[in-house]
């Protein structure tokens, strides 16, 4: 079901309750088993509805409808809605949580009402929502083409500058990347342009700059032999037979977290934490994990695949975290800025 067709759904039901309670439309009654829970387009949608959804039904009865929406456009439908959610629950990355957060969209969160709370390290929920998925950025590169990089400073230098794929703010990856690039050359968590004034120094030589959505086919086409990317892409170019490996930069990977939030207003919460449950427990986190969709899990009881750059989720606590409170405000300048400066 699209989003769209979710949110007329529901004002369809608010009309019904408005005249009284009757149901003008039987066919579209909120069943007791029934959430509606955002997804993000893509790989997301694909596994969810391969893996979440019939476990959903098995393991309690609930009919799991997703919305593919990119988060900013979440947090705009969820706004728009003035208290009337089209959706029961978010899946959000750093920056756009910090903005639902502030927003007033979610309800309270409590770790405790699920019983997988034990099984997912600790500092993994918080009052607003819980952790469901790890990211580990740094750096990709073909050792076919390239010898491996060590750090950052290195994609600005032969021979990974000639084949560099680079890409801009737009994600929370590409933000977190060029961040890191900035501190190799006096920048700051809020300083980026350092980075900006090497990157365009070496312009010429950089063999593309792109969308991020373009980088892995780029990479697979050859365009590009080296990128900052996370390790759920390698993972997935490599299924594919791609000639790609992952580096974990001197200065330290990058880590961050995608979590879930219960919209507030809902009147299914109930159903929500049952869903973010069965999404934490171990059988969904371990298929997630596994080819062609190379999720990162947050179950302890899970064991890591192999040629992820970690032995257990807890090593993730020595990485790179950024503050996206204070990004956030400055994100839009950067992205306005790179693209301006750094198109080809």
């Amino acid at each position: 079901m699209s989003s769209r067709s979710t949110f007329t759904r529901r004002s369809l039901l608010a009309g019904a309750t408005a005249l009284g309670g009757v149901s003008l439309l039987p066919g579209l009654a909120h069943a007791k088993g029934s959430l509606v829970a955002t997804t993000y387009p893509g790989t997301w949608e694909d596994a969810y509805r391969s893996i979440v959804v019939p476990l959903l039904k098995k393991k309690d009865d609930i009919d799991l409808e997703m919305a593919p929406l990119f988060a900013m456009d979440q947090i705009g439908k969820a706004k728009a809605a003035r208290g009337a959610p089209p959706f029961d629950v978010f899946v959000l990355d750093p920056g756009p949580r910090i903005v639902g957060i502030e927003g007033g969209i979610f309800e309270k969160f409590e770790g405790k009402k699920l019983s997988n709370l034990s099984k997912i390290p600790d500092g993994f929920t918080d009052e607003w929502g819980v952790c469901v998925s790890a990211q580990v950025v740094g750096i990709a590169y073909n050792p076919k083409k390239l010898p491996a990089p060590k750090g950052w400073t290195d994609l600005l230098k032969d021979p990974w500058v000639s084949r560099l794929g680079l890409t801009g703010f737009q994600t929370t990856f590409g933000t977190s990347s060029i961040i890191e690039i900035s501190k190799q050359f006096g920048g700051s968590l809020t300083n980026v342009d350092p980075a900006l004034v090497e990157l365009k120094k070496v312009l010429p030589k950089i063999a593309a700059v792109g969308l991020p959505a373009a980088m892995p086919g780029l990479f697979q086409q050859g365009q590009c032999d080296v990128m900052y990317t996370n390790t759920q892409t390698v993972a997935t170019l490599k299924g594919k037979g791609v000639d790609i490996e992952f580096v974990k930069p001197e200065s330290g990977a990058i880590s961050f977290y995608t979590t879930m939030h219960i919209a507030k207003g809902t009147a299914e919460t109930a159903n929500a934490y049952k869903y973010l449950d069965v999404v934490v427990g171990k059988d969904v986190q371990e298929a997630l994990m596994k080819a062609p969709y190379n999720f990162l899990p947050v179950n302890k009881d899970v064991p890591l695949a192999a040629d992820l750059p970690m032995k257990s989720l807890d090593e993730m606590a020595k990485y790179v975290n950024h503050d996206w409170a204070k990004i956030n405000p400055l994100r839009a300048a950067w992205i306005e800025k790179f693209n301006k400066e750094m198109a080809k």
